[in-house]
């Protein structure tokens, strides 16, 4: 993507008649910027808002603020940021979940992702690993695995990091393609189902790449695929879906950036240039290379594309699985 200069963005801002003095007058920003993370720190999205915070601050000469706002799955920053002012100091990075699953499980999320947001840029993304425990799982392989699930029906069950989680939806999009059945004991976050079933209280989960590369190199869980197109670096051993016998099967967790609904498209097209441009420098795309997550990129357009893709995708695993939460 071309990098627009900050005189460029002004004669944007003009030409365009953004709404609100502080464009019509400055460059953006023209004073702080929040960055909304709908979990705690710690996680993907907060990873993905402080990979490229700092130097978005350094460039702009402005403070860019990380302002961790959990709570209901995502759904509390949500609809904060829906409440925002669409200038382009208010925005959110957020994961597949709050910008997709959501719309999809919830009756009533209290936000729809598509109708009060805006798309800036798909930030990071990766894939999911399907994972057991040998200890209570003895299989090396996912033929073997498909056949020792449908062994024991009802008595199979699977860890993730909470209900309507990526890990959750690709779990049920598995049974679903492999005729298998398991049952959902959902933990309190991503690092919470890998203890447990490190314990051997649950045999089989799909986790994000990043949150079992140790425990998959030391041997306490063995991997039976990468939900990619192809083998990750991290753990070049371990087939894809496709390789591994089970074709058309690719997932990935996600997170992006958006931007309240009525955030015009040439503020989001040169927001996501400054983005993507940092997080495509060297340190910072191999330090979230070397947790698991690939630096995805694009325009406003193409994320937003993504998306609605993936919405639709999800909705069709969720009505076949009989997922609908309060």
């Amino acid at each position: 993507m071309h990098h627009v200069t900050r005189r460029h963005a002004l004669g944007l801002a003009a030409g365009l008649g953004f709404a609100g003095p502080a464009l019509a007058q400055a460059a953006w920003p023209s004073r702080p910027v929040t960055l909304l993370v709908p979990f705690a720190p710690g996680g993907a999205s907060d990873i993905a808002a402080r990979a490229f915070s700092t130097r978005l601050a350094e460039h702009s000469g402005q403070p860019v603020v990380v302002e961790n706002r959990p709570g209901a799955n995502g759904q509390l920053a949500a609809r904060l940021l829906a409440r925002a002012t669409p200038d382009g100091h208010t925005m959110m990075v957020g994961s597949i979940g709050v910008f997709a699953l959501n719309s999809v499980l919830y009756r009533n999320p209290g936000y729809d992702p598509l109708v009060d947001f805006a798309p800036v840029t798909l930030a990071v993304t990766t894939p999911n690993v399907l994972v057991v425990n040998p200890e209570v799982a003895p299989v090396n392989d996912l033929a073997e695995l498909v056949a020792w699930m449908k062994a024991r029906p009802r008595g199979v069950f699977y860890a993730t990091s909470g209900i309507g989680s990526s890990p959750h939806l690709t779990m049920e999009l598995f049974t679903q393609r492999t005729g298998t059945e398991a049952t959902h004991v959902p933990a309190r976050g991503g690092a919470s189902a890998v203890m447990d079933q490190l314990a051997g209280t649950v045999q089989v989960s799909f986790q994000g790449l990043g949150s079992v590369i140790g425990p998959v190199r030391d041997r306490r869980l063995r991997a039976m695929l990468v939900t990619a197109a192809r083998r990750n670096p991290l753990l070049p051993e371990v087939p894809t879906a496709a390789e591994a016998g089970l074709p058309d099967f690719e997932v990935s967790s996600w997170q992006a950036v958006m931007a309240p609904a009525a955030t015009p498209a040439a503020l989001r097209e040169w927001i996501a240039g400054e983005i993507i441009t940092f997080l495509r420098e060297p340190t910072v795309a191999e330090a979230l290379e070397a947790g698991g997550y690939t630096v995805a990129g694009g325009t406003p357009a193409e994320y937003g594309t993504f998306q609605r893709a993936e919405i639709a995708r999800w909705r069709q695993v969720a009505q076949a699985a009989n997922i609908i939460l309060d």
